[in-house]
């Protein structure tokens, strides 16, 4: 059985109840009640215990990033630098971010704007801007 009354719809079957609320931009409540096991149309997923993403950027291009950063910074060897790895919390402010650009840009032979040199916060970042430079350069 089912019932609509000032925008909520409510649908009844035994030991279950479904009720959403629809205000002007769509549903804003919804709610299930009862027992899930007999509940057919959802089931319950467990979600994956890891988000992977894949990167863009060249695996070479990223190991070369790690070296200039490790270098502009004066980081030792047992300093772990990755893709993941943020400028700030490897000990960058402002200035060093600035050199870091300038030798990436003069390591790989491209010119970075403004505007996407303050959008490089991490590692990967500066290698995927690197390599869509690089590619829009020889193409």
């Amino acid at each position: 059985m089912a019932s609509m009354t000032g925008g909520s719809i409510s649908a009844f079957a035994p030991s279950r109840q479904i009720k959403a609320v629809h205000g002007l931009s769509g549903p804003k409540f919804v709610s299930f009640s009862g027992q899930w096991k007999s509940f057919s149309s959802v089931r319950m997923q467990p979600a994956p215990l890891r988000f992977n993403v894949s990167c863009a950027a060249k695996a070479e291009t990223v190991v070369k990033v790690c070296e200039i950063v490790r270098k502009q910074l004066a980081l030792s060897e047992d300093v772990a630098i990755s893709g993941e790895s943020k400028f700030s919390s490897l000990g960058a402010d402002s200035l060093d971010t600035v050199e870091i650009v300038m030798g990436l840009e003069e390591e790989f032979g491209i010119s970075v704007e403004e505007d996407n040199a303050q959008s490089i916060s991490t590692v990967q970042d500066a290698a995927d801007l690197i390599d869509n430079l690089v590619e829009t350069k020889s193409a």
